[in-house]
């Protein structure tokens, strides 16, 4: 049977590739899977549109992910918590923290997209990257001050 790749496969093809594979694959594996489609009639018109339709999507969210880059770069905020003498925070400032923040300002990002290894328990400034889209990053900084 010929299919068309909906995905990239190793062994068999790259995606928008059509190929030959054993029937029992294609119709127990492959196609329920929504990782092919069979290559007849109008099939590689559609898939071409889907492609075309999937590509002007990624390219549309890449910019809106550049301009947030852009507005995140000149960003930062300002955390006021208690602490000890040595500067150490009695509590901490998390990527919880810094979602929050950042929708109060009008940025609305996933708390997963904040990329903290390791929640702020220290005084100081700190350079938190955001994780927008793909290898998109945006730095913002972070001040934390004492209360």
């Amino acid at each position: 049977m010929e299919i068309i790749l909906l995905e990239d496969i190793g062994g068999l093809g790259k995606r928008g590739t059509a190929v030959r594979v054993a029937d029992g694959y294609a119709r127990n594996f492959l196609i329920p899977r929504k990782k092919a489609i069979e290559a007849v009639g109008n099939a590689r018109a559609v898939f071409k549109d889907r492609e075309r339709a999937r590509v002007a999507l990624e390219a549309k969210q890449r910019q809106a992910a550049e301009r947030l880059r852009e507005d995140l770069g000149k960003l930062s905020l300002q955390f006021s918590v208690e602490a000890g003498e040595e500067d150490q925070l009695y509590g901490s400032v998390s990527s919880h923290e810094i979602q929050d923040a950042l929708a109060a300002k009008g940025y609305t990002v996933e708390r997963k997209s904040v990329r903290l290894a390791e929640p702020i328990k220290s005084l100081g400034v700190f350079e938190v990257p955001i994780h927008l889209y793909e290898e998109i990053e945006a730095p913002v900084k972070v001040w934390v001050v004492r209360k």
